[in-house]
């Protein structure tokens, strides 16, 4: 901290958006659209009991019930953290052990980024899971292994959510818990946060491949959601004890003491594959690139990016045969995997990037 720094006063913390308690009336309405099948009707008491604990647990902000001391390597050891938490915590770190292990195949994380699933609303598969089927057949036949995320699960699968981002960065970054703990949020029913899956796949991959669509102009609701979360993965705070919890005021002063931006999955490889049906395949591509490199990972070749449209300002109800008759578009989202386990190969072979060794001085 400089001595002009030192000479301001803590940065204040703001306030005034008002309580966001409901009462209980409306907390039971809500709470009992999970019961809304007439099935339900039967346990009627039951519900009821159900209601008052869920009440009490809200009532009393009980966010993170089961709770142990976070023990030695914590900057306050004697703090309480969520054992849920502390699980993702371990699964990061075997994650990142197996990571580190060059002997085995290298893993490449494949991203299916579409909502669309056919076994609910569309009754239909995405063009994109076929894609990402084709990327799957070369990465497999390159020797690397293939982790598929897709992401219709989200649309498809019981309970499987991805919460929003609550923007804790911009309150100071060390307020943004590696990996994060704003869920789960057991008094608000936040719960069954996917991203304490996603996180592990995440750290164990080599490299990621995502294939996306368009969706007006910007990524699909499901990546952006990941996107966002993925928010702690780039100087994300691993100690909690140090802001103990969510303590705003903490934090602040913690970041303008001087924080160094950990860059929590530096190094590893990327391709990207876009496509869409009338517009902004180009601006979608650029963005994910750019947001892959802020990241700290490394593009692999030329061909690893690409955007494509499929079946241009064409009837909906036939792209499927619009992409049938677009093998190009295949081959070209083959060359990006191949682009891909091509860069992973050099890089357990050594290879470091060019600017490897420079320090940035906007860290941020």
């Amino acid at each position: 901290m400089t001595k002009k720094q030192a000479a301001k006063p803590p940065p204040q913390v703001r306030k005034g958006q008002g309580s966001m308690q409901v009462g209980r009336p409306e907390f039971e309405r809500r709470l009992r659209e999970h019961y809304y099948d007439p099935a339900f009707e039967q346990a009627g008491g039951a519900i009821r009991k159900l209601a008052d604990l869920a009440w009490d647990g809200y009532d009393h902000s009980r966010k993170s019930p089961r709770t142990r001391k976070a023990g030695p390597g914590f900057a306050d050891p004697e703090y309480e953290l969520a054992i849920e938490w502390l699980a993702t915590r371990d699964a990061i770190a075997a994650a990142q052990k197996r990571h580190d292990k060059r002997s085995g195949k290298p893993r490449i994380l494949l991203i299916c980024a579409s909502p669309r699933n056919d076994q609910t609303c569309p009754g239909e598969m995405s063009k994109t899971f076929r894609l990402a089927k084709t990327a799957r057949e070369v990465i497999e036949a390159g020797g690397a292994v293939c982790d598929l995320l897709d992401l219709s699960h989200i649309t498809a699968q019981y309970a499987r959510h991805i919460h929003p981002c609550k923007a804790c960065v911009s309150t100071a970054m060390p307020l943004c818990h590696w990996p994060c703990s704003c869920y789960p949020n057991h008094a608000l029913g936040q719960v069954n946060d996917w991203m304490s899956e996603l996180y592990p796949r995440w750290v164990e991959a080599h490299g990621v491949m995502i294939v996306t669509p368009v969706h007006w102009y910007q990524a699909p609701t499901v990546l952006k959601a990941m996107i966002d979360r993925l928010v702690c993965a780039d100087g994300g705070n691993p100690d909690p004890t140090s802001t103990h919890g969510k303590k705003p005021a903490e934090a602040k002063a913690l970041e303008l003491e001087g924080w160094d931006y950990p860059r929590h999955l530096a190094g590893r490889a990327f391709a990207v594959v876009v496509h869409g049906d009338t517009e902004g395949v180009d601006t979608l591509r650029r963005s994910l690139v750019d947001w892959l490199n802020d990241m700290e990972l490394i593009q692999a070749g030329r061909a690893a990016t690409l955007d494509r449209y499929i079946g241009y300002y064409g009837p909906y109800a036939t792209s499927h045969d619009a992409l049938d008759a677009d093998q190009a578009l295949f081959e070209e989202t083959r060359n990006a995997a191949r682009s891909l386990v091509s860069e992973l190969r050099m890089i357990c072979k050594g290879r470091r990037e060019p600017d490897a060794e420079l320090e940035s001085p906007r860290p941020k």
